[in-house]
């Protein structure tokens, strides 16, 4: 039973059709993407896994580098509704959930409660600036991450399928901010650097927004095409060693629980939990489709760490003092832990006997 879950053969031909149209998809949205983005090109590989993962984002980078330029941009290729939330100090649960107002049938005099649906009902949501507004309202977006659902009045109302988050944040402004708690941040698939362009992106960033242009986004894919591929990705099988390895690295954040490195002991506070390895592996198997394999190594698995630990594993008071950051901790991890290539060999050599 075992041998046939990792058998990618066993896929059947509908489903090896769905792959290659995933690459074709995805080579699209790229190119689409580029007409508004310069560069940024892992990015938007990490937005993509994140999306056909049905996971949420959260994009984290200084002013001006195009964070919300980029999510708009990937709403408008994709058929799906899209709404823009500008998280400030004054917002209130109810602007993002939706409110009861009082409606009189002027025929009749009488007056009933009707229920007004905040931006939140939309296939895709930016959360603009999320840490910009008290934590009261962040909690709004907690329901409706998890359980694709809003509860107001006592009455439970489903979001549309696909539901996804796309939040923004600044990491150098910290007055006038209310940094997410923990069990929020937790709810981001990724959390995903957007770093300062190069000097080439650059200087194509400044020809090009600075000369008289028009661009023009196409739709690319339909939300029934992003459902189908959802359910594509849970169907590629990962080998007992690639899940082992994901948990191992995830293991290894916890201080306080079994055997972990010595630099963990002493420079991290709290470490990740369960949900960090259910997304490890699942970030795997997209990045696997994304790239034209029927099967997950543990590199894909290593490709996808930094985004999906880096804000799931808290440092301590003395790694602040010393500069060591999250990600360095996950890169010390990677390295400490063996990738056992021979396994992910093997078989690679079974599946292209």
């Amino acid at each position: 039973m075992a041998d046939a879950l990792r058998d990618p053969l066993n896929l059947s031909p509908t489903e090896m059709e769905s792959i290659q149209k995933l690459q074709t998809t995805a080579t699209r949205l790229q190119k689409e993407l580029a007409k508004a983005v310069v560069g940024q090109e892992k990015v938007i590989e990490e937005l993509l896994i994140t999306l056909i993962c049905r996971g949420h984002c959260l994009l984290v980078g200084v002013p001006g580098l195009a964070k919300t330029l980029l999510v708009s941009t990937l709403a408008k290729t994709l058929t799906l509704t899209f709404n823009r939330v500008q998280f400030t100090p004054d917002l209130m649960p109810s602007d993002i959930t939706g409110t009861e107002v009082i409606e009189e049938d002027k025929t009749t005099g009488q007056r009933a409660l009707r229920y007004v649906k905040g931006p939140i009902f939309a296939n895709a949501v930016l959360a603009d600036e999320i840490n910009r507004t008290p934590p009261k309202t962040q909690a709004a977006l907690l329901e409706a991450m998890q359980e694709h659902q809003v509860t107001a009045g006592g009455v439970q109302r489903r979001l549309p399928e696909p539901f996804f988050v796309m939040a923004t944040q600044n990491p150098i402004e910290q007055e006038g901010t209310y940094p997410l708690p923990e069990a929020q941040l937790d709810r981001f698939m990724f959390q995903v650097l957007v770093d300062y362009p190069t000097e080439q992106e650059e200087f194509d960033i400044v020809r090009l927004t600075t000369a008289p242009r028009q661009v023009q986004i196409e739709p690319v894919i339909t939300g029934e095409e992003v459902l189908e591929l959802m359910a594509l990705v849970r169907k590629v099988p990962v080998p007992d060693h690639v899940v082992r390895y994901a948990l191992k690295l995830t293991r290894q954040t916890r201080v306080i629980k079994g055997d972990v490195p010595k630099f963990v002991k002493d420079y991290v506070s709290w470490g990740a939990g369960p949900r960090a390895s259910q997304y490890l592996v699942l970030a795997g198997k997209a990045r696997a489709l994304l790239q034209g394999r029927h099967h997950v190594s543990t590199q894909d698995i290593c490709a996808v760490a930094p985004p999906t630990l880096r804000h799931r594993v808290l440092t301590n008071f003395n790694a602040e003092a010393e500069g060591i950051r999250s990600d360095d901790i996950v890169r010390m991890l990677i390295e400490n832990t063996p990738l056992t290539e021979s396994a992910d060999s093997a078989m690679v050599s079974k599946v292209t006997a």
